[in-house]
């Protein structure tokens, strides 16, 4: 019997599927399934996971009931099978998009026993005219895919995927193979709990990718970087991952008028071109897809050469199949993430307006994002401890962390003081507090408790703030502090911590911290990697310099006159011109011919006693259209419209139209807004934010100035005085 098995599997494999061998697990698994047995299939992507249950389909008899989570994903599968089988009826799906005559052919086709695949996604399987359907046929078994969807601790959370348990034992009792590409031990258990298959077999293949470079670089002047990065690698295929649509839009609007072709992808799009665009992509006619999360699940392109993450994920289940869809036929496979500290900010301020639940489990699921992201060891040997596996090597030479290892040191002492200081604090406060108590920084918040008076205050003032927020991320990492999470970025000591204080270990930071905890998007950082386009330092300081001067004679704080991000762009691209200063980021013809002259003649004299060739081969042009919106904002607020309306004709929500104010303002435009802030601002809090501004700010950070302004001062208030501070005083 075992022999005649044999013969047939192997036959039917040749048969259907044109392959003489299995890969890795599948044999094990098929055979399992075919013996009645309940399966839990972990395997990476690009394994072969969907192989384990459509040939065992085509073998037993009955129908095979399918749970996937996308309709594109469906399809695909679909039409896959169909060509394997030359006929139609050999498989089907059941959702929304059929139409009522095509819902009748698979009903046909369902009963007449033509059909061995019947795909459904969770909300469809539930529908009482399907559930009635399936119990008119012979099940031979249940298939979850995706199934890490079930688990709230996955990256992919569907509540409905929750029900397929209950639909189940009422359709009929049947063998259950759940398959998945990403699960932590913890998962996986949810996982078979909730399905009621704690005795299934399970079947685990390596997580390991050896065909996959990981890099982290910081999120610098990223959208220029995206595009240096696909011009060296022009003709390959690639994705490009963004956590917002309108991020989407823009990026892949960009890409074109780079002459790269792109697409976008996102839930917002509307289905008939989601699919078009997923086509044209799969076919080759475009040859990069700028998408968010809603993109890739079970896309089955072998050669995408790159995965790009311009947002970094919420969770490494995320990053890692995300990252999974490169390299998939085991040739080159770059996976390139930018990463700024501020977008874990954004992402946890997101989470204040859910459930306590959801909250604790998108922080855990977040700090351990940043661990990674942060990290300076090996990139595989995080990964695969997280899934519950151990990478033997150090160095695994195909990460950047194992290919230019960081130099680091002893942060023990530091960590002790931090954590007195938190005691001495009594606890209850946010990360930026401790920062400026740490290096002695006075705030109004500090002044307030009176904290400035503890002997602890300013005990760290020998190390600078990027150097303190480095600490705290390293205790938190460490279980010695823990983030409240019904006021979530408050501090508290933890027992680990308090142990800590009686008997320390070494804990140990990167000495070249590569990452800013204030950049964000496309905002600079003073450390960047080599290889990343890094600035010329020393050009920095005299441009750092001469703002300072500058500042000074016009009594203005520096970050009026350009910021940052703006002086590390000019020691990244040598502007010699007027034309070239408008190309810098966050500068505007205003703002350049107001401020610009001086840093033109400096540079130029700099570029020319040192002989530097500028990189004036990659001139990144900038959205034909973007001048067009740019008026459209400007016309509306001299119009006085409200901003909630502008913000909704453009389908954006409050922070997007900001930051496109802001942009504006800080390229030299100048916006009136006074009206808007006299109907939603309160006068004093008006008068305290351009004081602090005026007189307190070192720079224009929002999450200082919420330090220490205090918490009756909202994020939105803040920035809409900023742009009137910035637009009155700067432009």
């Amino acid at each position: 019997m075992a022999k005649e098995l044999e013969d047939t599997l192997y036959e039917a494999l040749k048969r259907h599927f044109g392959f003489a061998a299995f890969k890795g697990n599948q044999e094990l698994v098929i055979r399992n399934l075919l013996n009645g047995r309940d399966t839990f299939v972990l395997m990476p992507t690009g394994g072969g996971k969907s192989l384990c249950y459509q040939l065992p389909a085509l073998i037993l008899n009955g129908i095979a009931v399918v749970i996937s989570p996308l309709i594109a994903l469906m399809k695909n599968q679909v039409d896959a099978i169909r060509t394997f089988a030359m006929e139609d009826g050999v498989a089907h799906f059941i959702n929304s998009s059929l139409s009522r005559s095509a819902l009748t052919k698979v009903r046909e086709d369902v009963l007449s026993g033509r059909t061995k695949l019947l795909y459904f996604a969770p909300e469809s399987l539930t529908k009482e005219e399907n559930v009635e359907l399936l119990k008119q046929v012979k099940v031979s078994f249940y298939a979850i895919d995706e199934a890490h969807c079930i688990s709230e601790w996955g990256h992919d959370f569907r509540p409905e995927y929750r029900r397929i348990r209950p639909i189940v034992s009422e359709i009929g009792i049947a063998p259950i193979i759940a398959l998945t590409a990403t699960a932590t031990p913890k998962v996986q258990a949810d996982i078979q709990k909730n399905l009621g298959m704690l005795g299934a077999d399970v079947f685990k293949s390596s997580f390991n990718r050896d065909n996959l470079y990981y890099e982290i670089r910081p999120k610098v002047s990223a959208s220029r970087e995206i595009i240096k990065y696909i011009k060296n690698n022009a003709g390959k295929s690639g994705i490009i991952y963004c956590l917002s649509r309108k991020k989407v839009e823009e990026l892949a609007e960009l890409l074109k008028v780079n002459d790269i072709k792109a697409l976008p992808y996102h839930a917002g799009i509307d289905a008939a071109t989601r699919a078009e665009n997923q086509d044209k992509f799969l076919m080759e006619e475009v040859d990069v897809i700028v998408a968010t999360i809603a993109f890739g699940m079970g896309i089955d392109k072998p050669d995408v050469r790159f995965v790009i993450h311009y947002d970094i994920p919420k969770s490494l289940e995320g990053y890692y199949q995300e990252t999974g869809r490169a390299g998939r036929d085991g040739g080159e496979g770059n996976c390139v993430t930018f990463y700024a500290y501020k977008d874990i900010q954004k992402l946890e301020k997101f989470m204040q307006g859910k459930p306590v639940s959801e909250q604790e489990i998108g922080g855990l699921l977040l700090s351990e994002t940043v661990e990674y992201a942060e990290s300076t060891v090996c990139r595989r040997k995080i990964l695969m401890h997280y899934f519950g596996e151990k990478y033997e090597q150090d160095n695994c030479g195909c990460c950047d962390n194992c290919l230019n290892p960081v130099t680091r040191e002893d942060a023990t002492l530091e960590v002790e003081q931090l954590l007195n200081a938190v005691v001495a604090v009594d606890g209850g406060q946010k990360g930026d507090y401790l920062v400026s108590f740490m290096v002695g920084k006075v705030t109004n918040l500090i002044k307030t408790y009176s904290h400035n008076k503890l002997k602890e205050f300013g005990s760290g003032s020998e190390k600078d703030e990027l150097y303190w927020r480095a600490v705290i991320r390293a205790a938190e990492l460490e279980g010695l502090l823990n983030k409240d999470i019904e006021n979530y970025g408050v501090l508290t000591i933890s027992e680990k911590g308090k142990q800590y204080l009686k008997k320390q270990y070494t804990i140990e930071v990167a000495s070249n911290r590569k990452f800013s905890v204030d950049s964000d998007d496309e905002v600079s950082s003073q450390n960047r990697s080599a290889g990343s386009g890094a600035a010329d330092m020393e050009l920095y300081k005299m441009l750092e310099g001469l703002r300072k001067d500058i500042s000074k004679r016009r009594n203005l704080p520096p970050f009026v006159i350009f910021q940052e991000q703006s002086l590390e762009d000019m020691a990244v691209q040598y502007p010699v011109t007027m034309e070239d200063m408008c190309k810098i980021t966050g500068v505007g013809m205003g703002k350049a011919r107001k401020f610009g002259g001086d840093f033109i003649k400096l540079i130029a004299k700099y570029v020319e006693e040192k002989g530097i060739e500028r990189p004036q081969d990659m001139v990144v042009r900038s959205v034909a259209n973007k001048s067009a919106g740019k008026v459209f904002l400007i016309q509306s607020i001299d119009r006085h419209m409200d901003l909630q309306d502008i913000a909704k004709t453009k389908g954006w929500n409050m922070d997007d139209l900001l930051d496109e104010l802001e942009a504006i303002v800080n390229a030299g435009t100048k916006l009136n807004l006074d009206y808007y802030i006299a109907e939603n601002v309160d006068e004093d809090k008006v008068e305290d934010i351009m004081e602090y501004f005026r007189e307190e700010a070192q720079s224009d950070s929002i999450s200082e100035a919420e330090v220490t302004l205090g918490g009756d001062y909202t994020t939105t208030e803040i920035r809409l005085v900023r742009i009137k501070f910035l637009s009155e005083l700067g432009n």
